[in-house]
């Protein structure tokens, strides 16, 4: 027992929060018997304190001079929880047999109480750490959840890379070809026209429904087309894959542009506009970088996360906004930090910023 807390005999109908005071540092309880019945659980009864000798050392009592004395343990299962202390400083000899038995009564009585108390102030706690538990159990589900959607998506970017590079590479693979087989038949079709001069009404008529010479000058530059189309595919293809890369155990040297020009790339149909707001401007200003020792997977996804966060914040501002008078954009910026061991990448966007609260 380190601290007690005290009360006269006189009953109050409101009650009273004691304040928790250590013994060695209270005036106002006498330390030896206090200490007695702490180390032997057992019941003091002093009639008269001033004429006890064993009391004869104690501060209080020689200051106090108290008559009649009583010293208690409050035991809870045979263990202490508390001890009751009274007095009267007038009579000795207060404390008889009868009104010991009402006091042993009303210790049992504070026992449970002192126990129930204690139960509940426990409770409470547990309530606390369970409310603690629940709300990190909780984050770690949303971020583990984040996780799974960002390690789905990225497989399934992989997949759809994958099976859209197999017919791309096909296509590219044959453009060339085509173009040379274009080539071959326009040259045969000038030697015809050379050699036939006149090659009979039916032949001209054909020629002229399907417009040779445009035939002749459009052609190629359709082919020429397609194989822009075929490299923008590829280009696509590539982000995809880059953005979706899977970490390994080690970091590996990585282009951060790529990374954010796939994660651009992935959030495109969230830059065109809308009927709600114009397009929303991507402004690069790219600085000149080396290649950077990283986990590229786990970086592509937090420039994702970012760019998706401004993009947010852009049609968060744009709420009750005239169209016209609406420019959304994002600058990103990257540079060489002075010692060039470090690179900063600034994402800003020009939305309405954090409010007082949120800050």
């Amino acid at each position: 027992m380190s601290t007690t807390g005290y009360a006269y005999a006189a009953f109050q109908k409101v009650p009273t929060i004691l304040q928790s005071i250590p013994i060695e540092f209270s005036q106002d309880i006498p330390p030896i018997p206090i200490n007695y019945v702490k180390h032997t659980l057992e019941t003091l009864v002093i009639d008269d304190a001033t004429g006890d000798n064993s009391l004869a050392s104690d501060s209080y009592i020689i200051r106090e001079q108290p008559k009649s004395l009583l010293c208690a343990p409050i035991l809870h299962q045979g263990k202490l929880v508390g001890i009751l202390y009274l007095e009267n400083n007038l009579i000795a000899g207060v404390f008889t047999r009868d009104r010991l038995q009402v006091i042993n009564l009303l210790c049992s009585q504070a026992a449970i109480s002192l126990e129930n108390a204690s139960l509940y102030q426990r409770s409470q706690e547990n309530t606390q750490q369970l409310e603690h538990s629940l709300t990190d159990l909780q984050q770690m589900q949303l971020q583990l959840v984040q996780s799974e959607k960002m390690s789905a998506l990225g497989n399934l970017v992989a997949g759809v890379a994958h099976e859209i590079n197999n017919p791309v590479g096909f296509i590219a693979g044959n453009i060339q070809p085509a173009v040379d087989f274009v080539g071959d038949l326009f040259r045969l079709i000038d030697l015809y026209q050379q050699k036939f001069p006149n090659p009979g009404g039916e032949i001209e008529e054909e020629i002229a429904a399907i417009d040779l010479e445009y035939l002749r000058e459009h052609l190629p530059k359709l082919i020429s087309s397609m194989k822009l189309g075929v490299e923008r595919i590829r280009s696509i293809s590539n982000s995809l894959r880059t953005f979706s890369r899977a970490d390994t155990e080690h970091k590996v040297t990585f282009n951060i542009h790529e990374g954010i020009d796939s994660a651009i790339l992935i959030l495109k149909h969230r830059l065109k506009a809308s009927e709600l707001h114009p397009d929303i401007q991507v402004v690069k200003q790219y600085g000149d970088i080396s290649l950077v020792k990283c986990f590229p997977g786990q970086l592509n996804q937090v420039f994702m996360n970012l760019l998706a966060n401004a993009i947010d914040a852009l049609e968060e501002s744009n709420i009750g906004r005239n169209f016209h008078d609406i420019n959304n954009k994002i600058k990103i910026k990257t540079s060489l930090i002075q010692d060039k061991d470090h690179v900063l990448i600034d994402i800003q966007d020009n939305g309405m910023g954090m409010s007082n609260q949120v800050k």
